[in-house]
């Protein structure tokens, strides 16, 4: 009886609306999940110094393994390379160039995290299904962030080799201003730009179209599993991206330690110089020198940023919610 009542009072004009079958609103984001420019850049600092302190030994040994005639270095094995850095230095060598890897991580992931967020939203419309929009919004924020990074890109590198005769990061900004000018910091700007250009267009489209394929699988997960599905979407997205432009990072390298512990020196900054160099000394072989670390790098590094990134952002979702209560 109660049942027929029911139906008697119900008002055939209010209908449920039908929704897509992909659906979610659990995954829609509410207007006080957008955050003010500084939140973003501040999140962003956070998830890039965070990603390379973490991962700096690994990416000194890609440097080492880069380096064409760089001492005491000689074989392209990650594990002989290890073994050589730690025999001729000690461990303290794995860190050598951090202090510049910490002053130019922060500044420039602030720009590179922000400047994605803002370019994502203007170019999809709101359509997380946009890769052409993520992959564009990518290469707009590595372009800009890659001129922050660059300088302080270079005197790292030149502070991991052995034997490079800086005393540290001042002393080797002194030098190389004094010696080689203020060109020597942007001499692999072109090369940077020209790699990271198709490093970023694949990683962010990676990442956004991983992360809303495991948010689908379940998409009630809590924030435990949230936090491993960014994780797990950014380590795929940096494994691809890494390996499809390690021939760029290689000549990216040599542009940056040129000159340095028995380095070639070239004539120009041009891509084409540096790899018929590679070709004529080691073949197609030296452009895919330190491939294995650079993936081991970027694979962690990518999980460990998205997921600091994210974690970032939730604080202070949670702390504006707290604040316009």
């Amino acid at each position: 009886m109660a049942t027929d009542v029911t139906a008697e009072f119900q008002n055939p004009d209010f209908r449920p609306l039908p929704q897509p079958p992909d659906f979610h609103p659990e995954l829609a984001k509410s207007p006080d999940d957008e955050l003010p420019f500084w939140q973003l850049m501040i999140a962003g600092s956070i998830a890039g110094c965070v990603e390379h302190m973490a991962m700096f030994p690994v990416d000194t040994v890609k440097t080492h393994m880069q380096a064409l005639g760089s001492c005491p270095i000689k074989s392209v094995s990650v594990r002989q390379a290890l073994q050589s850095i730690l025999k001729s230095e000690g461990p303290s060598a794995l860190y050598r160039g951090i202090g510049a890897m910490g002053l130019g991580a922060g500044p420039a992931h602030a720009v590179y995290f922000s400047c994605y967020e803002v370019c994502k939203k203007y170019f999809s419309h709101g359509d997380p299904k946009n890769s052409t929009a993520h992959a564009i919004s990518g290469v707009c924020a590595t372009v800009v962030s890659d001129a922050v990074f660059t300088p302080m890109d270079m005197v790292k590198q030149r502070l991991q080799l052995s034997n490079s005769g800086y005393k540290g990061v001042w002393d080797c900004v002194k030098r190389v201003l004094s010696e080689e000018g203020l060109g020597a910091f942007y001499a692999s700007y072109r090369t940077t730009i020209v790699m990271n250009a198709p490093f970023t267009a694949v990683y962010f489209s990676t990442y956004e179209a991983a992360k809303r394929g495991l948010m689908g699988i379940s998409p009630q997960s809590g924030e435990d599993e949230r936090f491993v599905v960014h994780a797990a979407a950014g380590a795929a997205a940096g494994a691809l991206a890494a390996a499809v432009t390690t021939p760029l990072d290689v000549v990216k390298t040599q542009l940056q330690c040129q000159g340095v512990c028995g380095c070639d020196r070239f004539k120009s900054g041009s891509t084409g110089d540096v790899i018929k160099t590679i070709l004529k000394k080691d073949g197609y072989r030296g452009l895919v020198r330190g491939w294995i670390p650079r993936m081991l790098f970027h694979a962690p590094a990518a999980a460990i940023s998205w997921s600091t990134y994210e974690a970032v952002k939730g604080f202070f979702q949670e702390f504006n919610k707290r604040q316009y209560k």
